[in-house]
């Protein structure tokens, strides 16, 4: 199969089939090209409805995965974004297609240094990618958007105080068959609202582990 062919397969029969149905995000998976930012050995599964593998047990997320991500997250092209799990660079990308700015953390220095090459390849500016644990993140620096690439086993309030009045999170919470999509907003300086998601029998991102 062509590749544009089966990039919009991937787009109608996996993403928009998940409930994906924001305009804006179906036209970012259709212009990112997202079989640059798939190692080589697996990039016959660029367009898949699957978990690829990357060193060190991680992951690159699913396309209907990575769809809801930005679709919870409601980008308008203004936002200052961080990334917590850059991986490839993948979702990177796309976020920074629909926002101002992406910093993105990866403890893996190897997939680091990964995320910044397939993103330079791609073209794609206003995103950067450091080698970092997100659990040591300075709590001062606030942001208009975060996005956790993996899933944690248990809801951890720490993420929600670097959002900034405005702001919103996306985060899976849980373990397989029955996960949850969280979209945290920060309401005012000291409130917070929470909308879950049910995500049945989900494709499981890696965990946290704290």
């Amino acid at each position: 199969m062509l590749t544009e062919e089966a990039r919009e397969q991937m787009v109608e029969q996996q993403v928009r089939a998940w409930e994906v149905l924001d305009e804006r995000v179906l036209a970012t998976f259709r212009r990112v090209p997202r079989e640059l930012f798939v190692p080589a050995e697996h990039r016959y599964l660029a367009f898949a409805d699957v978990a690829i593998p990357l060193p060190h047990g991680q992951h690159m997320l699913p396309p209907n995965v990575a769809g809801r991500v930005l679709q919870a997250l409601a980008l308008t092209g203004c936002e200052q974004v961080l990334e917590i799990g850059a991986g490839t660079g993948f979702l990177t990308a796309c976020l920074a297609a629909e926002a101002a700015s992406v910093r993105s953390l990866e403890i893996f220095p190897d997939l680091a240094e990964l995320a910044r090459t397939n993103l330079a390849a791609a073209g794609v500016a206003h995103a950067g990618v450091e080698c970092a644990d997100a659990l040591e993140l300075d709590s001062s620096t606030r942001y208009d958007a975060i996005a956790l690439t993996a899933s944690l086993p248990v809801y951890d309030e720490r993420f929600q105080r670097l959002l900034s009045v405005g702001g919103r999170l996306f985060a899976v919470i849980g373990a397989p068959p029955v996960m949850e999509a969280c979209v945290v907003r920060r309401v005012a300086e000291g409130a917070w609202s929470r909308e879950i998601d049910p995500l049945i029998n989900a494709p499981r991102p890696q965990e946290f582990t704290f």
